[in-house]
């Protein structure tokens, strides 16, 4: 498979699902292509912001809906459930053991493996906007706020996109 100038390759992955296994499939992603050289843009909306939302973070500013939708989104890679079988917590329980048994790394860990590995972390200021979230609710692996207009732009770039 040919694939090119390394300096050349460029992926781009929106994150729209908040969920943990979702959100290990992107990062797994992200970072076995950063590792081969490729450069990985990942862009964060709607459901995906909790994935790079500070674990304490505010409830949100503005009307009561916006405050509703941070007290049920509260944020925090570590708060993540399982898209399927997530009983409870008890599913989201034993993936979490069973990755600790076959020394997977954790979702926080790799969150800062793919920000040391030069993984672009993205937040779509539109969804920012619509939840009452500001720059500061954010993770500092987060460094770049923007629109769709950007991920478009580094998607047209690019060899492969997916979306997760």
């Amino acid at each position: 498979m040919k694939m090119g100038n390394t300096a050349d390759r460029k992926m781009t992955i929106v994150v729209f699902s908040g969920e943990l296994d979702r959100a290990l499939a992107a990062f797994n992603i992200a970072t076995t292509a950063a590792s081969m050289g490729t450069e990985v843009t990942m862009f964060f909306t709607f459901w995906g912001l909790n994935i790079v939302k500070k674990e304490r973070g505010k409830v949100g500013e503005g009307n009561w809906m916006k405050r509703m939708l941070n007290i049920i989104n509260r944020g925090g890679a570590r708060r993540l459930k399982l898209s399927k079988m997530n009983m409870a917590g008890a599913g989201t329980a034993m993936m979490k053991y069973l990755m600790g048994k076959h020394r997977m790394p954790s979702l926080q860990e790799m969150l800062i493996l793919a920000e040391e590995m030069g993984v672009k972390m993205i937040a779509c200021t539109t969804t920012m906007a619509l939840m009452g979230l500001s720059e500061k609710d954010f993770i500092p692996a987060v460094k770049e706020f923007a629109g769709a207009a950007t991920y478009v732009g580094n998607a047209l770039e690019s060899q492969v996109n997916l979306f997760i």
